[in-house]
């Protein structure tokens, strides 16, 4: 008895075989530092699948260490590159953590996306 999985190899030989050599990643090529312009552009709509990236995770946080736990787990996890958490890290050096946003409070997803 063929299963679906067995009947997608079939079919999608090339595709089975990239899904399988590659790590599921989302690369973010930028970080907004205008807070407003960021809020505009995850707009209502897209909170319904939305999936919260490294600065969502930042504006979580309290203080610069639970920022760079943030940021040390994602790198170690490959979500994000370590160019790019090395990026991070100067920003928050440099500019402090609510460079990133200003901070989420807890359900803050459920006040923004009420109509």
């Amino acid at each position: 008895m063929e299963t679906n999985g067995d009947k997608i190899k079939r079919t999608f030989p090339n595709l089975t075989r990239e899904m399988s050599l590659n790590p599921q990643k989302v690369s973010i090529q930028s970080v907004r530092i205008d807070t407003e312009a960021a809020e505009k552009k995850i707009g209502r709509k897209s909170l319904v699948h939305y999936d919260p990236d490294v600065i969502g995770f930042l504006r979580r946080c309290d203080n610069n260490h639970q920022a760079e736990e943030i940021i040390s787990f994602l790198e170690k996890r490959g979500e994000i590159t370590d160019a790019f958490a090395h990026k991070l890290r100067q920003q928050l050096r440099k500019n402090g953590l609510r460079s990133f946003g200003p901070k989420k409070e807890e359900g803050y997803y459920l006040k923004v996306a009420k109509p």
